[in-house]
């Protein structure tokens, strides 16, 4: 039996996307199944992470996320960590920023409820309200300007792994949401998240202290596999304290 060419290509060409996506998301596992492990080792290397080309050290804070595409919800709290390299360039007023954000939640709050296809938890939850909760690995890779030694401007791209999702619901029966259910909904969003991130900051100690900074994070990918509903992308404003570990050792040994 004889096959048909254009058969044949564009079969060829879902094997190559497939295989790529396979790749990139094995990518980022690998990332990601040692980035909680690398937290805790950083702690404890941070003067071997560090030399005269790279700062090495912690990154986290609190976010407001939300949703764009989800009609009345709000922007939902939450803390970020992970850790950073900044990797110095020719140029001593430029540099790369990137690492791994390990713990980001986005998501919103507030949004509408909708039926769950349980009568009876239709009926719990009726005038309650829903916390979409999506859990990411974030890798920004941003380039960074330094106008002294103190204030900079950062901004590039940052890519996501969506490695858990959720519906709260909730309720309030005798107590402020004292009725609560869990739906999980990782199969409905996309694994992996892209976008743009800028920001600005401020290091302390004349440049060679903390870096207290503000970043604003804006998807460009819908999340939502779905396309018969209307597209959804992350938001996220970041208010974040990085704190090199070593830096001071390995500037004194260079």
């Amino acid at each position: 039996m004889r096959r048909d060419p254009m058969m044949n290509a564009a079969a060829t060409r879902r094997c190559s996307v497939r295989m790529r996506t396979i790749l990139l998301t094995a990518a980022f596992l690998l990332v990601s199944a040692t980035a909680d492990a690398q937290v805790l080792i950083s702690i404890l290397l941070g003067d071997k992470l560090n030399t005269g080309k790279i700062e090495f050290g912690l990154d986290g804070g609190l976010h407001l996320a939300s949703i764009h595409g989800i009609d009345q919800a709000e922007s939902m709290r939450s803390w970020n960590l992970g850790f950073y390299f900044d990797i110095k360039l020719a140029d001593p007023s430029w540099m790369i920023h990137t690492g791994v954000i390990v713990k980001s939640t986005l998501g919103t709050e507030n949004v509408p409820v909708y039926s769950v296809g349980d009568p009876n938890l239709d009926a719990a939850f009726r005038d309650g309200a829903v916390t979409t909760k999506l859990q990411y690995f974030n890798v920004p890779i941003m380039a960074k300007y330094r106008f002294d030694k103190q204030f900079f401007v950062e901004a590039g791209p940052m890519l996501g792994l969506l490695h858990k999702a959720s519906d709260e619901f909730g309720n309030s029966v005798q107590e402020s949401d004292d009725l609560t259910y869990r739906l999980k909904t990782k199969d409905d969003y996309h694994p992996l998240d892209a976008g743009m991130m800028v920001g600005a900051g401020y290091r302390l100690m004349g440049g060679r202290g903390m870096n207290l900074g503000v970043r604003y994070y804006y998807g460009l990918v819908d999340v939502l596999i779905d396309d018969s509903t209307p597209d959804q992308y992350n938001r996220a404003l970041y208010f974040t304290l990085g704190i090199p570990i070593g830096a001071g050792k390995a500037k004194a040994g260079a």
